[in-house]
């Protein structure tokens, strides 16, 4: 096979599987310990009775860092407001984008139900994300360049055709039921996916959602809720390093340990990040019941948790009460310190502070509501607090 060229087309990317072992001793070793930490995430998930707080709080997390790999860079405040306030026509385009991102995550996740993960499904996936219907390339794909130097470091194949071969190709081996730990299968096809690069632009990200997507059709998670752009980003000149290194000398252990080891360590970190949630929810509710009374309902608690930033009209449609009454609640929840009213557009929206903190926040830990001193002895000796 001739010598790999960066500065041409990589028409002869070989086909999958690997040639070369990639189920080596070092590699299931890991492989042991990820799926160890993932079955943690998702018995957490389970613990969860409101899942919706789950599909609506992490997938932004995954959307922001995710299109901070491809320096779209915006906040997880900015997000929630956007999100919350019903459309995305005040958002900044960063933001806009990043929450399609959120949303191509979530119809990607809801499409397994009708048909399995295919080059449709990333034609789908991409559409979304860039908000114009995006096809397999018919054009020359980006060349990749090194940003210190302008080398160039990958070209990716060219030809409709042949592209729509390599992922054929891709699709088989990710459907294969040949025996492959499923975390080296979503290893070796996130690399093939990128090295194809089947679309102008929305590669990386398209990948990504189809990361999360490999882990719920396998049944290692049951809701796209791994964090894993969180170790990419952490890691980015790592992994675009062992990408090229697995094109240019086909050395895919480092590759595929790179991914298991960075599955592992986001399971863990979102656990922790579920439970901190599930703690500060449990919390909530408690200074609810004290501080506002009036609005101790356990599907308005469960709906500022599911929304961030929510509205008179959320409370509403949810029917939880009658607009009057679900201003008086949430007004209620303000002067309890709990949720903070803003003028946003064309109605009040009213934000989740504490929530908001913990959720866009590397620390897995949030302070304390503050109750009153007695309410306070009270709760910390068990007993049920009078009001």
């Amino acid at each position: 096979m001739p010598a790999w060229n960066p500065a041409e087309p990589y028409n002869l990317l070989p086909p999958l599987p690997p040639g070369v072992e990639v189920e080596t001793h070092g590699v299931l070793k890991l492989c042991i310990d990820a799926r160890a930490a993932l079955g943690e995430l998702k018995q957490a998930a389970h613990r969860i009775q409101n899942q919706g707080m789950l599909i609506n709080l992490l997938p932004i997390l995954e959307a922001k860092a995710s299109s901070a790999i491809e320096n779209i860079v915006t906040t997880t405040d900015a997000l929630f407001a956007a999100a919350g306030s019903g459309g995305e026509d005040h958002a900044d385009p960063a933001t806009k984008e990043a929450l399609r991102y959120s949303r191509a995550l979530r119809q990607g996740y809801l499409s397994l139900r009708d048909h399995p993960l295919s080059t449709r499904t990333a034609e789908q996936i991409c559409s979304t994300i860039k908000g114009v219907e995006m096809r397999v390339r018919t054009v020359p794909g980006t060349q990749l360049v090194n940003s210190a130097t302008n080398a160039i470091v990958y070209t990716p194949p060219i030809g409709e055709s042949l592209l729509r071969d390599m992922l054929s190709n891709w699709e088989q081996f990710v459907h294969a039921n040949d025996g492959l730990d499923p975390l080296v299968r979503l290893a070796v096809s996130h690399y093939q996916f990128e090295a194809i690069h089947p679309f102008t632009d929305g590669n990386g990200r398209t990948g990504r959602v189809l990361n999360s997507l490999l882990l719920i059709k396998d049944g290692l998670l049951g809701l796209p809720i791994l964090y894993l752009s969180r170790f990419i980003i952490a890691n980015r000149a790592e992994y675009y390093d062992l990408l090229q290194k697995v094109t240019g000398d086909q050395n895919w252990e480092a590759w595929i340990k790179f991914i298991v080891r960075g599955i592992a360590e986001t399971a863990r970190w979102t656990t922790s990040k579920i439970d901190a949630i599930q703690e500060l929810s449990v919390h909530t509710k408690h200074v609810i019941s004290i501080k506002a009374p009036n609005a101790d309902r356990s599907e308005l608690v469960d709906l500022i948790f599911r929304k961030p930033y929510c509205r008179i009209a959320d409370v509403v449609e949810n029917g939880i009460a009658r607009r009057q009454t679900a201003s008086i609640y949430l007004r209620s929840l303000v002067d309890a310190g709990i949720l903070m009213e803003l003028d946003m557009g064309r109605e009040k929206q009213f934000a989740h502070p504490k929530l908001i903190d913990l959720i866009g926040s590397e620390s897995n830990t949030f302070a304390p509501y503050e109750l009153p001193a007695t309410a306070l002895e009270q709760a910390m000796a068990g007993t049920p607090t009078q009001v």
